[in-house]
């Protein structure tokens, strides 16, 4: 398959101001992250809330810049990447957000939003660019009449099919997924991540898949690494990780995961 994402000691550390009198101190959100995505791909990065996860993610896209590290995609260091190199990047690596209401402009009409990625990198105008729009709509499951709404005239599932149609418009090779289904209905999580599912196979996509249930890692992803305080404590195939877990952390994870089975003890796979 061949490597497309190379990541090497990455950090982010932030500055904060406690107290009366103002002292500084130094958060470590990440620290010290190495991982790699083959091409085709899914990584899981699974943690708790606060373990860094995300924030990782959004240093690999420089949305965060990282405090130091290394991220090459397919060989080109982004974090050395001028504006220009940057702008170029950002074609071919998209995100989806957790909040898909949040995350979507409330006064653009979804045509627009999902069009503006085509309109700015120059990909199609005019006629085109409709045309492009309601191919990559249908491609999720949005008719083409959402073109003239707005985003609040549809429920949470369909907002998150725009936002995935939108980081889909530029025919990126990698996609930051942020916990995509976490926000979502239990009812609407598993068409998702289908949807996500066969988007990967039909557009030979690889995805840095942010999650914090290791069940759907197991089902989405190929491997997976799990964080906690800003590290990663530990890393390998998905099913080996789930099935002989090594570190507490991990241990901790799996153990947390309901079991929809009230005679079942908890704890066990």
């Amino acid at each position: 398959m061949g490597q497309l994402l190379k990541v090497g000691g990455l950090k982010k550390h932030f500055t904060v101001h406690n107290g009366l009198f103002g002292e500084k101190a130094v958060v470590k959100a990440v620290d010290g992250v190495d991982f790699e995505i083959g091409r085709r791909e899914a990584l899981g990065l699974v943690g708790e809330s606060g373990s860094g996860k995300s924030t990782a993610g959004r240093c690999v896209l420089r949305l965060i810049e990282p405090t130091e590290g290394t991220v090459l995609f397919d060989g080109v260091d982004v974090l050395k990447a001028d504006r220009e190199g940057l702008r170029k990047l950002r074609r071919r690596m998209q995100i989806i957000f957790q909040d898909p209401f949040a995350s979507l402009n409330p006064r653009m009409k979804v045509g627009e939003i999902v069009g503006e990625p085509l309109y700015v990198n120059g990909l199609a105008r005019g006629s085109e660019l409709k045309d492009r729009v309601a191919e990559i709509l249908k491609k999720v499951g949005i008719g083409p009449e959402a073109t003239g709404k707005y985003p609040h005239e549809f429920s949470g599932g369909q907002r998150q099919r725009i936002g995935i149609a939108r980081a889909l418009s530029v025919k990126p090779e990698l996609i930051v997924a942020d916990e995509p289904i976490s926000a979502l209905d239990v009812s609407i999580q598993a068409q998702v991540l289908n949807l996500l599912k066969d988007l990967q196979e039909e557009f030979s996509l690889s995805f840095l898949f942010i999650a914090h249930d290791l069940n759907i890692v197991r089902y989405f992803c190929d491997n997976v690494a799990v964080m906690n305080r800003g590290r990663i404590v530990e890393s390998g195939r998905a099913a080996e990780v789930y099935n002989n877990p090594k570190d507490p952390y991990t241990k901790a994870l799996l153990a947390a995961i309901p079991i929809p089975d009230p005679r079942a003890k908890a704890g066990a796979r």
